[in-house]
This record gives C-alpha cells, sequence and structure tokens, in this order.
C-alpha cells in the first residue's frame, strides 16, 4: 500500500513531491486540498485513497449516507481550494467523494424524500467509513436534509 503511494506521490510536479507555491515541500493531505494530486493516489489520516479512472466510472452508483460540510467547519472551509483547485463556496451545489475521478458529475438522490440534484464533484471526502459522499450546505438544502444533518442517498455517476 505504502508503495502505491509513493509512486503516486512520486508523480507529482516535481521529483520532490507537491509544492505549494512559495516552494514548500506539501504534506499529502495539504497537496490533497490544493488540487496538486488531482486524480492521483493520496494518503489522509495515513489511509491510502486510489481515484478511479473516468473510464470506470461509467454506469457507476452507490447507495449510503450523505452529509454536509458542518455548520463548525464552514468558516474553515469557506472561499478555501477545493482538491480541484476551484473555491470552496457553501453557498453554491456541490459535493466531495473518496474516489470518484476530479470532476464528476453526478445525481444525488435523497432516498427519504424522492429529491434529487445534479451537481460536480469537485473536492475530496468525506473521510468518515460510513458515509459515500459531502455535498455543500446548498446541496443539502435542495436535497431536504439541511437540518438533519445526514441522508440516505443513491449516487449516480452522469457520463458525458
Amino acid at each position: 500500500m505504502l508503495g502505491i503511494a509513493a509512486i503516486g506521490l512520486s508523480s507529482c510536479s516535481t521529483s520532490r513531491g507537491p509544492v505549494s507555491t512559495d516552494g514548500r515541500l506539501l504534506s499529502p493531505e495539504e497537496a490533497y486540498r490544493l488540487g496538486k494530486l488531482k486524480n492521483k493516489p493520496y494518503v489522509i489520516n495515513g489511509r491510502l485513497y486510489v481515484p478511479m479512472q473516468y473510464e470506470e466510472t461509467k454506469g457507476y452508483q452507490e447507495t449510503g449516507i450523505a452529509s454536509w460540510y458542518g455548520q463548525e467547519t464552514l468558516d474553515q472551509h469557506n472561499n478555501q481550494p477545493t482538491a480541484y483547485g476551484e473555491t470552496f463556496r457553501p453557498d453554491k451545489p456541490s459535493a466531495a467523494h473518496k474516489y470518484l475521478p476530479l470532476p464528476a458529475v453526478v445525481r444525488v438522490t435523497n432516498l427519504e424524500n424522492n429529491s434529487s440534484i445534479v451537481v460536480r464533484v469537485n473536492d475530496r471526502g468525506p473521510f468518515v467509513d460510513d458515509r459515500v459522499i459531502d455535498l455543500s450546505a446548498e446541496a443539502a438544502k435542495q436535497l431536504g436534509f439541511h437540518a438533519k444533518g445526514t441522508a440516505r442517498v443513491k449516487v449516480e455517476v452522469l457520463n458525458k
């Protein structure tokens, strides 16, 4: 496993690994957050994640628990770069996924009320074992689970 991480990390922008704009070597956690690793393997909290390739996503769907970036982290993440390098805005629909390639477009259906939304996956997460997708606050509102915090959902990749 560590060998895979080393190979993935070694293929970043320099032979030393991902580097910040000021030339400082980034940790894997910083690199994924700043979009330096995009669709390469990455390590968060000592766990290796290997993103899917686009060709692997044809017909991909999964069912599980969705959450949204919690109130206590809104200030921390608001206007920060996503793993794809875009600015995170909790007031705009978006999503985070551990394995889907960035960016990806998915339909998320709340199985508790049958509402659905199409969102762009532009970030990594959620790094909680029982969660399949993290949504922005706005996406959670549109799906009707903002107040509850989580919902059982179906995630379907919409291929081009």
